[in-house]
């Protein structure tokens, strides 16, 4: 397939991908188009916090301030640490 390119990783990392796919039933390429796929980029991260400012002001008549996106951003990354599928 024209489309394709290849990675370099080392044998360990090979090797790990390789029982994470068994274990999924898929094969290494899919498990890392999959991972690629469900991590957004911080690009994509940015445009959905501005998304969500835009929500809350059309909702709330205000943005929140930077103090309220601080605390939120903690509160979200406390309830997801840890549980990242696409890092553990």
């Amino acid at each position: 397939m024209a489309d394709e390119t290849s990675i370099k990783v080392g044998v360990a990392t090979r090797d790990r991908l390789a029982v994470l796919a068994a274990e999924r039933g898929t094969t290494i390429r899919r498990l890392v188009e999959e991972l690629a796929a469900a991590r957004p980029t911080r690009a994509e991260y940015e445009e959905r916090a501005t998304q969500a400012r835009a929500e809350l002001a059309s909702l709330l008549g205000t943005a929140p301030g930077e103090e309220a996106e601080a605390r939120a951003r903690g509160l979200l990354q406390g309830l997801g640490a840890g549980h990242d599928p696409a890092v553990g």
